[in-house]
């Protein structure tokens, strides 16, 4: 969103109100930090006995991908036509508490030819029976944050793989939950971590692996987009897509934590480059945030002028600006940052440092190997000899397609081609478990004056050994991409 000189000039800066943390992992209320620090470790440090290694673990190969979708606001009716561009993908199911968002998604089929699929709305455990349906193989869920974990952990139980939106969990307990269910079932949990699949983000994973900034020792990330417009705005329940939350959900949770509550779009890809998890581990963080100067003054603002906003009155919402330091078992550090409510720019920084040289994106794309930044021709040179097999297979029909300049449509298809391979997936439920878990912990140390706290080792020492994700495609690549159509006409929903 662009904020003009002429509105800057026109608004005020009023200091907002205090931040406010939950309660016991979700984050600890003012006068129990201190007596909760034990339990919260024990938490934190908790062990169990592996069932199974799900990392490169290559589940049967689906020729056909049957897959029922959960949730078709914004982001699930963008994963609907995404898919629809994909060989060997039948949609199956749609699943929504809203029926206009499932009958938009099948007013889609109908215009590009595909058969209907199955229906489940008006029910809040309605995706249940969609999940419950024999003949699904995949189940894609895009529905708000507090639903993720109970969803993918049921779709495992029914013996289906289930891909996630980010984050793949809000509490600890919940990742080692689906941890436990996915290495029992065996049946993939994968968090689409959409950002791993940029075009400069995988750039720089394939210059690391091939040793160009020498020994990697620090990476950083970010979330830093101004979602104060869109965390207010009011839901229109008969439209499938209308660029709010449905439920106010994301202004709830702005309102009901205090950390860095969406730290995986900057994590994922500092953490591949990192080999956490495959070579290397999360150890410890601690987080800091800033009181709120911004998101109360708003609440004031509305309230006074709509009664919509009364249950939104005095609420004491999350600090502005987050800062979470990681450390990693080989001596590595990671700085994420996390800031959706303050006037600026976007950014997802995206800086990678190694001992001999390093690159970062926002806000340019830049490159160095000494105490200067390379010349465009120069990065352009390196791009033309290390951007991965992948991104130069379907790269440019992902740019056609759509979905965050494409790397949505990269991720899908991906997904997909290592599904009907019988591959590895590129995240796998470690992953998503320990990416989102920072969540979190950051709760608890903001909560107690940025006190550390380990981050489970989900992988249970196998990150020693287990290897790094594919993105040359030495396996599989064999999916097509169908008749292509634009970002631009897939965008035109029939909505009500």
């Amino acid at each position: 969103m662009k904020t003009s000189r002429r509105d800057f000039l026109k608004s005020t800066a009023i200091a907002g109100a205090g931040v406010m943390a939950g309660s016991m992992i979700q984050g600890c209320a003012p006068g129990e930090t201190r007596s909760n620090l034990p339990e919260i470790i024990a938490a934190a440090g908790k062990k169990h006995s592996m069932h199974f290694n799900m990392s490169g673990y290559a589940a049967p190969a689906l020729p056909l991908v049957r897959t029922g979708f959960v949730g078709l606001g914004d982001r699930g009716s963008g994963a609907v036509q995404r898919l629809s561009n994909i060989e060997g993908v039948e949609i199956a199911a749609f699943g929504d508490l809203r029926e206009a968002a499932v009958k938009g998604s099948q007013r889609y089929l109908e215009r590009i030819g595909r058969p209907q699929a199955e229906e489940f709305f008006g029910d809040k455990d309605s995706w249940k029976k969609l999940v419950e349906l024999p003949g699904l193989d995949l189940i894609y869920v895009c529905t708000p944050w507090d639903m993720h974990a109970e969803m993918a952990n049921y779709a495992m139980e029914c013996g289906k793989h289930v891909v996630c939106e980010v984050p793949l969990v809000k509490t600890v307990d919940e990742a080692w939950m689906l941890v436990e269910t996915s290495e029992k079932t065996r049946r993939h949990c994968m968090m689409l971590e959409n950002c791993c699949y940029d075009f400069f983000e995988m750039l720089t994973l394939n210059m690391a692996r091939n040793g160009l900034f020498g020994e990697i020792i620090h990476g950083e990330g970010a979330y830093i987009h101004n979602l104060v417009g869109m965390n207010f705005k009011k839901p229109l329940d008969d439209r499938q897509s209308d660029g709010a939350y449905t439920g106010m959900w994301r202004l709830e949770e702005n309102a009901s934590r205090n950390g860095l509550l969406y730290p995986t779009h900057g994590l994922g890809p500092v953490a591949q480059i990192l080999n956490i998890n495959c070579g290397d581990k999360m150890d410890y963080l601690t987080s800091m945030s800033t009181n709120d100067f911004t998101m109360h003054n708003r609440e004031e603002e509305l309230v006074a002028e709509d009664s919509f906003y009364e249950p939104w009155k005095n609420s004491r919402f999350r600090g502005n600006f987050n800062t979470t330091l990681i450390r990693t078992a080989l001596g590595k550090t990671i700085k994420i940052q996390h800031d959706v409510s303050s006037e600026q720019p976007y950014s997802r920084i995206h800086l990678v440092k190694g001992t001999t040289g390093m690159a970062v994106k926002y806000p340019d794309e830049r490159i160095a190997f000494g105490e200067s930044w390379l010349e465009n021709e120069e990065v352009a040179e390196l791009q033309d000899r290390y951007t991965p097999e992948i991104i130069k297979r379907v790269g440019e029909m992902a740019r056609r397609v759509g979905g965050h300049g494409g790397m949505d449509f990269i991720m899908d298809w991906r997904m997909i081609d290592c599904l009907r391979n019988g591959l590895p997936l590129d995240q796998n439920v470690y992953d998503g478990a320990a990416w989102s878990v920072v969540a979190p912990l950051s709760e608890w140390s903001v909560a107690n004056r940025s006190q550390s706290i380990d981050i489970p080792d989900f992988t249970c020492g196998a990150w020693q050994t287990n290897s790094p994700h594919d993105i040359n495609l030495e396996a599989g690549g064999t999916t097509q991409v169908l008749e292509i159509r634009s970002r631009q006409e897939n965008l035109q929903l029939d909505v009500v």
